[in-house]
């Protein structure tokens, strides 16, 4: 873990900004390099109704160039000597996730949680608890 990168996943919301603070400290720690990954849903269209005016193919293309976009607005925004790579991937958040992690050959992974509970909890899928419990490596679930 200590010479491998760190695979900090981000929805772009405040919780996962307040994890980045952390996945910058563990790089930092361990002189290894920042891996940025954010997830677009693959959007699911039926082409019985012909209410959609774009495809769903059209619609995860405009997704993908908004995350590019708000991508490079953190990166102006951090400033940091560290080694950063940016992937952003189509499909399930936890399996692009887990698939990044191994691929990339990731020593941890810092994400953010949402933080639901009671009856939130059990109606949305819990990403960050998902990862913890399915990854290979280390995995640090921020509040």
């Amino acid at each position: 873990m200590r010479n491998k990168d760190i695979l900090w996943p981000t929805d772009f919301s405040d919780t996962a900004a307040n994890a980045l603070r952390y996945a910058i400290e563990m790089a930092n720690l361990y002189h290894v390099g920042l891996r940025i990954l954010h997830v677009v849903d693959q959007p699911i269209g039926d082409e019985n109704y012909q209410l959609l005016i774009i495809t769903p193919e059209e619609l995860a293309q405009t997704m993908e160039k908004a995350a590019a976009e708000k991508m490079h607005e953190l990166l102006a925004k951090l400033n940091s000597p560290l080694k950063i790579e940016t992937v952003i991937r189509r499909g399930d958040a936890v399996e692009e996730i887990l698939a990044e992690a191994e691929s990339a050959d990731v020593g941890m992974i810092v994400i953010a949680s949402h933080g639901r509970s009671g009856l939130a909890h059990f109606l949305s899928t819990n990403v960050a608890e998902a990862v913890a419990n399915k990854a290979r490596c280390p995995v640090l679930v921020v509040k």
